[in-house]
């Protein structure tokens, strides 16, 4: 549910009064409630404030979606990449469905949940079919989808059909409690497009909009993740994916308004992002 006045002001003011209780005004004198306020409408639930000298690769790992998604994935590549996740404490593994059990079996213990894709790649199968596969992807495991819309009807203006399509998912995520991010394959749409299917998802009762599969013609632009993150304000998640190859890029998208990252070079961004100073930096869900 979105934030009321009062409960968007309250979480600035204790967020404010918690950065200044472990901060000295040397090390980041100009910090404020306006430095908050911006954080917040960056679109994050829950603040994850990373000062000076303390930010680690694990700071930087626990906003990253962890993925593996190419068909040719073995056995011991999403075993790998589970060790990975729990290594590092990404925010979590994303793998093809088939793929959701044994990696549920691998992290076990780890506090690192299994993410899944839904209707992937193409978003071209029917809402039932979608529901299906969403629930059957949580009882093996999975505690977030990332779903696919119908881009064919919203390229017909058909926004009724793209809305309960999303819906459909949703209500089969939040029966579990787990989270569903939308994607709307932005290298497909015009801005105009754009900004409807992320309406729809906002609608439809979505937690994220996310960019891309990773598998149409482009990836994430910091363009678009600002476009997403004005069009469904403070209301949900951002989750930028496809193309973000490094810590610079990941930056990038940050401050655009992502609040995740989905990306296959998680364990480059962790090492890259280790031992910097960072002063802040939007939290994870």
């Amino acid at each position: 549910m979105p934030m009321s006045d009062s409960q968007y002001e309250a979480l600035v003011d204790q967020i404010t009064d918690l950065v200044l209780a472990k901060i000295d005004g040397d090390h980041c004198p100009s910090f404020c409630h306006a430095d908050v306020e911006r954080i917040v409408d960056a679109g994050a639930s829950r603040i994850g404030i990373v000062l000076g000298e303390t930010s680690t690769a694990h700071d930087w790992a626990s906003l990253i979606d962890h993925t593996l998604l190419k068909p040719d994935a073995a056995e011991k590549n999403i075993r790998e990449l589970c060790e990975e996740a729990a290594k590092y404490g990404f925010a979590s593994v994303c793998v093809n469905p088939v793929w959701v059990k044994r990696a549920s079996e691998f992290l076990k213990g780890s506090g690192v949940p299994v993410c899944t894709v839904i209707g992937f790649p193409l978003g071209a199968t029917l809402p039932d079919v979608k529901a299906f596969e969403a629930r059957r992807a949580i009882f093996n495991g999975a505690r977030e989808v990332d779903m696919v819309i119908n881009v064919g009807a919203l390229k017909s203006g058909d926004d009724c059909a793209v809305e309960e399509d999303i819906r459909a998912v949703v209500e089969a995520a939040h029966e579990d409690g787990v989270l569903c991010k939308v994607i709307i394959e932005t290298a497909l749409l015009t801005d105009e497009e754009k900004v409807r299917a992320c309406l729809a998802s906002k609608n439809a009762g979505a937690d994220f909009v996310k960019t891309s599969t990773g598998f149409a013609k482009g990836g994430a632009t910091v363009e678009d993740v600002n476009l997403m993150r004005r069009t469904v304000g403070k209301a949900l998640g951002v989750k930028a994916s496809g193309g973000v190859k490094g810590i610079e890029d990941a930056r990038k998208m940050f401050e655009a308004g992502a609040t995740r990252i989905g990306a296959s070079v998680g364990v480059k961004i962790a090492q890259e992002a280790g031992g910097e100073k960072i002063r802040a930096v939007v939290g994870s869900y």
